[in-house]
């Protein structure tokens, strides 16, 4: 157990430098930034930003377990399986965006709008950026991580529950040690007008963020549900400029109630598609349909039959929220060398999908003591142990892997 919180706090450290945290780290530099010169606010937004990782971490894991309580097998990053999840996510994502490019302004006072930070606001905006900076972080598994849910999930939930802290207290550790260090904030240069022009321009991690989770959606669940989120996004963005209008017109001290009024109803016409929203078949693109082809379909079923007749198995669990799995696809499993490689070793092939719910990946998942993806596993030709690969692949790796694998059934 003790290994197993060192790794899920060294996981959650690791866990800021992977993609899928990028978007929201333009969130906590800017509170970085603001506070320059105010320790005490720092160290409170410090202390704000841990409660939220903190309080979420708790809530995912608590459904997480009460879901395998009841039967479900699931794992890391489960929620990314409901298209639903993922619009809302999408919209959260693009009026984050909206509010740094200054279309309106959340938390801050009439005498307030228009600068960058307010005070309780400030707090209560360092909670929510820990929350949604622990959702975003799911579709990733840093190194140390995968060993460390993987026993989380086969422990009693007391256990669980500690091992998952351990890993938010490791995510959080980065952000607020350094607002506890006024010594490291003085390094940054002061604040100033030209933090109006790094805040629009950090709004762009967040729509590239908002790109990439569409793309998902519509893997997940189809054409119709890319339109449907594109309506909502303008609807979204619609609703935000009446917003920013009203709050001008307020500090003008103009009438405001008939904007927030629209702006309300704008809002409400957003819920109608989302709930609508059911999950499909989507189209596959041109790389990954070649790939789907030359790919055996994965099941239990077919492993069993297949390994230990002379072939080795490589099977790839994978998922299109997975940025760890598609990053890995493009460096090291779609590269001519490991191609080569795979039809030299004769190697078969097979592809585990979990972009929607899949109960047989989740209990592979599960029975390898792995709680998220991806999931590397070589089978070797003569029917032997199965072998699983780093999270993190290289050509190299898989090569070596696979040359093993192949040098296995010769031997027999």
């Amino acid at each position: 157990m003790l290994t197993a919180l060192a790794a899920a706090f060294l996981g959650g450290i690791i866990l800021n430098l992977m993609p899928c945290v990028f978007p929201v780290i333009s969130l906590k530099a800017l509170s970085l930034i603001r506070h320059h010169d105010k320790p005490a606010q720092a160290r409170a937004e410090g202390l704000a930003f841990l409660f939220g990782v903190v309080v979420t971490m708790f809530a995912l894991a608590g459904v997480l377990l009460l879901a395998r309580s009841g039967g479900a097998a699931v794992g890391w990053g489960f929620q990314l399986q409901s298209p639903l999840v993922i619009a809302l996510l999408v919209l959260v994502m693009l009026a984050s965006a909206l509010n740094l490019f200054g279309l309106f302004e959340v938390g801050l006072s009439v005498q307030k709008v228009g600068e960058v930070g307010g005070g309780r606001g400030g707090l209560t905006g360092s909670a929510l950026t820990g929350a949604l900076a622990i959702i975003v972080a799911t579709p990733c598994s840093a190194p140390f991580m995968a060993s460390a849910i993987g026993y989380a999930l086969t422990q009693p939930p007391r256990v669980s529950l500690v091992i998952f802290i351990a890993l938010a207290l490791g995510f959080a550790a980065p952000f607020t040690l350094i607002s506890f260090f006024p010594v490291l904030a003085r390094i940054l240069p002061a604040p100033g007008a030209w933090m109006v022009t790094l805040k629009h321009g950090l709004a762009f991690p967040m729509l590239g963020a908002v790109a990439w989770l569409i793309w998902v959606l519509e893997r997940q669940a189809g054409s119709i549900a890319l339109a449907t989120i594109l309506a909502c996004c303008i609807l979204l963005s619609f609703a935000a400029w009446l917003y920013g209008m009203a709050q001008k017109r307020r500090m003008m001290g103009k009438r405001h109630w008939a904007l927030h009024i629209a702006t309300a109803v704008f809002l409400l016409l957003v819920v109608p598609p989302l709930a609508n929203l059911k999950t499909s078949s989507g189209p596959l693109d041109s790389a990954e349909a070649s790939q789907a082809a030359a790919a055996v379909a994965w099941s239990p079923q077919n492993v069993d039959a297949i390994k230990g007749q002379g072939k080795p198995i490589f099977v790839d669990f994978t998922a299109s929220w997975c940025i760890t799995c598609q990053v890995n696809e493009r460096t090291s499993l779609s590269t001519q060398a490991v191609k080569a490689a795979m039809a030299r070793t004769n190697t078969i092939y097979m592809i585990a999908d979990s972009t929607k719910y899949n109960p047989d990946v989740e209990q592979a998942l599960s029975d390898f003591g792995r709680g998220g993806l991806p999931l590397y596993v070589v089978y070797p030709a003569d029917g032997g142990k199965p072998v699983i690969l780093p999270q993190v692949l290289t050509p190299g790796i898989v090569i070596t892997a696979l040359d093993n694998a192949a040098e296995s059934g010769k031997k027999t």
